[in-house]
């Protein structure tokens, strides 16, 4: 029982410390800090932590035992420790384990060595080629030296600089910008010991026990490697040194600054010619003078403008730049895209003789086209719409004898001056036909004007002399009001007596054509690039923009790339005017050309350019223009209208949309519609262009309540039922009269109808009645026409208008009466007036409204 007791308790005794000692917190973290320097002089103080690991053992007597680095733990110990025995296997393990360790150990110690050994060689082999490179440099020195003395000769030479690095006279020697050059090994103990002195002379310089001095290594050798937490704690190799880079990097930057110096006196500043169009900006002028934007920038700073990089300059401002830097300017406007557009002068022996360019002036219905026709013999007429020509054609017509003639036919109605105008301007021989039996009309003399103002010859053909009531002497004569005088009649003009349906005297019509164009001698260079004028223009289902061109010198191909006006293209095809598909036109032929980006202008100029880039930058140099100029004339428009509003109530306007199949009829139509209007009614054209009537057209239609005018042109199936479903009006028209007409119909529609006042007759008050509930009655006679029941009424008293209103009641003894007669008397009564007076006199008028036309 009592060995029971004692084991129990030997088993319940308390815990206790086994291993020697107190039980206290000891310190194993030994910390201090080093400064670990960077490139470019950086240094960063580090915080350095050692932990120390202690192992224990127990030992033969029960206790237990720290066991230093390296050394064996008994198994015995190892055993009593862990209170059992270790099998033969576990130790077998253990012992290997050890031996490994062994090994490794070994393994590292050796090549430390190697590492080092390698280091040092490394080490030895740099410092040979800095004390080398020291000593080239002390050669270079004291070479520059003797130079120098040798140039000055009253300064005395300077002492040769010793070979290897060092102290001359005192002084540290010098490397590249004042850095101390690269000491030899010998001397690396001296520099270490001044660095140090000089370090704890320095004002506010701290001492720190744990931190290792940042000086030169002793041995010369740079560090490699990681910097570890041994090596940054050994006292022996943890001194640092310059880096070889920073070195090498010293001197590429001394030999660049060497360079720059020795290229400043070398190289000049190069003046260039800059080229300044009429705006600039800051940045774009920089460039071109090759200079710094911010240099310009206080240059404008310096002349009190002030200007940032993207501000545009004008031409004046960007010349006194361009001066202020030395450059030479040459100014350039944007016109400048033009210059040589149209060509130079041809030398005369590169004319060659061309067919004369004829066109076909008169009035309307005198017989240009049917006399052009029998020339042609081709029926043109039957194509035109009621028998009057809609636009220009162009033809060229070869005679019997071989000889050809570029005929183009005007139209002779009114609306179609500026076409006509065009029509002299490219022509040679202006030939003027007048009706016989008609005489001179407006447009005759209009044709005369336009054929004087063009400086071109003129010649007449009077024409429908086999009318019964022709008679031609009058038509010389009448000629002579307008300064025409003919042959015969104390002039020169030739003249000649046709008639188009019978054919008569056509040939002499020819040869006064090709004398007079004898006379004139009309060369052209088929030999440049082409040139011409665009008579008309057009855009056709499957053919897109079609232009007709009459070429006046040069030679068009197919594939040229060409300008017209404001739109540009590639010719694809050339058809002559007898729908034949030509390879080249020569000057004075009339062909269709097709290719075009755009629709042109008729009348705009036509040339070929030598490539794409020159054709994009004429184009939208004039398209550029031909906005402003649109932009410019809208708002005139508008402030014309403002006043017109302001003077005279709100002015009506009828909005309209014009297609035409032709440019030219579509200038005739929008002339014509802007004449017509008033101060108080006008048209408006919202949009007028050439081809069919599409969907944007109705919508602009819609959006404004405007009428589309179709002229020789259809609306296509989608625009159609658009108009259909938003009630949008589309009117189609093939004759100018029509169109003319109605606009003028429904402008007059517009117009506020006038007032008419028609006086009926007078009363004059003879008594005056009071009745109750009534009022005042006047007892009138009437002396002058009727006085009606349902009329206006107005007071006169002394031959004063006292007051205007409506007849309220009117009887004839005491009966209502619808109208009485003068010499009757009669009861007024005025509608909400009752100072009535004996004496005054009652004026009985009807007021009607009356419709007013244009």
């Amino acid at each position: 029982m009592s060995e029971t007791t004692k084991d129990t308790d030997a088993k319940k005794k308390p815990l206790s410390l086994s291993r020697p000692g107190k039980l206290e917190l000891k310190k194993t973290v030994e910390q201090g800090q080093i400064r670990q320097s960077f490139s470019h002089g950086r240094s960063k103080a580090v915080t350095v932590e050692v932990r120390k690991k202690r192992t224990y053992a127990p030992t033969e007597s029960g206790g237990m035992a720290e066991v230093k680095p390296g050394a064996e733990i008994p198994v015995e110990a190892e055993e009593s420790a862990t209170g059992e025995k270790l099998t033969s296997g576990e130790l077998a393990v253990r012992a290997r384990v050890l031996e490994d360790a062994k090994r490794d150990e070994e393994r590292r110690r050796i090549e430390d060595a190697e590492r080092a050994e390698r280091e040092a060689e490394e080490a030895k082999k740099r410092a040979e080629e800095e004390a080398e490179q020291a000593k080239r440099e002390a050669e270079e020195a004291k070479k520059r030296a003797e130079e120098e003395a040798k140039k000055a000769p009253g300064t005395p030479p300077s002492e040769p600089l010793p070979e290897v690095p060092g102290e001359v006279s005192g002084k540290p020697a010098r490397g590249a910008k004042g850095k101390p050059a690269p000491a030899a090994p010998d001397d690396m103990e001296s520099e270490d010991e001044e660095a140090k002195k000089r370090g704890a002379g320095r004002r506010g310089a701290k001492a720190d026990k744990g931190r290792p001095s940042l000086t030169l290594r002793k041995d010369g050798a740079r560090r490699r490697g990681k910097l570890t937490i041994s090596k940054a704690l050994d006292d022996e190799g943890g001194e640092r040194v310059r880096s070889l880079a920073s070195v090498r990097r010293a001197r590429e930057r001394e030999r660049r600054a060497q360079a720059a110096m020795q290229g400043a006196g070398e190289t000049s500043k190069v003046y260039r010619e800059v080229v300044v169009p009429e705006t600039i900006t800051v940045q774009e002028l920089a460039n071109r003078m090759a200079e710094r934007a911010p240099d310009v920038v206080k240059a404008l700073m310096n002349m009190g403008v002030m200007a940032t990089i993207n501000q545009t300059l004008d031409a004046d401002t960007a010349e006194l730049i361009v001066s202020e830097f030395g450059h030479t300017i040459r100014r350039v406007s944007e016109s400048d895209v033009e210059v040589g557009l149209s060509g130079g002068d041809d030398a005369p022996e590169s004319l060659k003789p061309r067919p004369p360019v004829v066109t076909v002036m008169g009035h309307v219905d005198h017989g240009k086209t049917s006399l052009l026709d029998a020339l042609r013999e081709t029926d043109v007429v039957a194509k035109e719409s009621g028998g009057i020509t809609q636009h220009i054609g162009a033809y060229q017509v070869t005679m019997e004898s071989g000889e050809k003639i570029t005929f183009l036919d005007t139209p002779g109605h009114e609306a179609f001056t500026q076409m006509r105008a065009r029509g002299a301007k490219v022509t040679d021989i202006v030939v003027l036909v007048v009706a016989a039996d008609d005489g001179i009309m407006p447009q005759t003399i209009e044709a005369i004007h336009h054929a004087k103002a063009a400086e071109v010859p003129l010649i007449v053909a009077i024409n429908k002399i086999d009318l019964p009531g022709a008679e031609p002497d009058r038509i010389k004569t009448d000629l002579l009001q307008h300064d025409v005088a003919l042959e015969g009649h104390g002039g020169d003009i030739l003249w000649v007596e046709v008639s188009a349906k019978n054919k008569t005297n056509l040939d002499k019509l020819e040869e006064a054509i090709l004398l007079q164009s004898e006379i004139l001698e009309v060369k052209a260079n088929p030999d440049c690039p082409a040139q011409g004028v665009v008579v008309e223009a057009k855009v056709e289902q499957g053919r897109g923009s079609v232009a007709t061109v009459l070429i006046s010198r040069g030679t068009l191909r197919v594939g040229d790339i060409f300008v017209a006006g404001a739109e540009w293209g590639r010719v694809r095809a050339l058809v002559d005017d007898h729908g034949q598909n030509v390879e080249e036109a020569g000057p004075a032929m009339p062909v269709e050309v097709l290719g075009l980006n755009g629709t042109p202008t008729a009348g705009d100029e036509f040339a070929v350019v030598e490539n794409e880039n020159r054709a994009r930058q004429v184009t939208e140099y004039r398209q550029r223009q031909s906005r402003d100029a649109t932009h410019a004339a809208g708002a005139r428009g508008t402030v014309e209208q403002m006043l017109a509003s302001i003077a005279a109530g709100e002015s009506a306007e009828l909005p309209l949309v014009i297609k035409a199949d032709v440019q030219g009829s579509v200038e005739a139509i929008t002339g014509a519609i802007e004449k017509i209007g008033t101060d108080e009614v006008q048209a408006r054209i919202l949009h007028a262009a050439v081809g069919g009537i599409n969907e944007s057209d109705v919508t602009l239609a819609r959006a404004s309540d405007a009428l589309i005018i179709g002229f020789n042109v259809r609306a296509n199936p989608q625009a159609r039922d658009m108009a259909r479903r938003d009630d949008v009006e589309i009117r189609y028209y093939s004759i100018i009269y029509d169109v003319t007409n109605d606009v003028k119909q429904a402008l007059s529609g517009m117009l506020e109808p006038a007032i008419k006042e028609t006086q009926l007759g007078t009363a004059e008050v003879r008594e005056v009645f009071n009745i109750s509930k009534v009022g005042r009655i006047a007892g009138c006679l009437v002396t002058d026409g009727t006085v009606r029941r349902e009329s206006k009424v107005r007071l006169l008293r002394d031959d004063v208008v006292v007051y205007e209103g409506n007849l309220q009641t009117l009887k004839h003894f005491k009966e209502e009466a619808r109208e009485v007669r003068a010499g009757s008397e009669c009861g007024i009564a005025i509608e909400n007036y009752q100072d009535i007076q004996v004496g005054d006199v009652i004026e009985c008028f009807q007021v009607e409204e009356v419709a007013r036309t244009l």
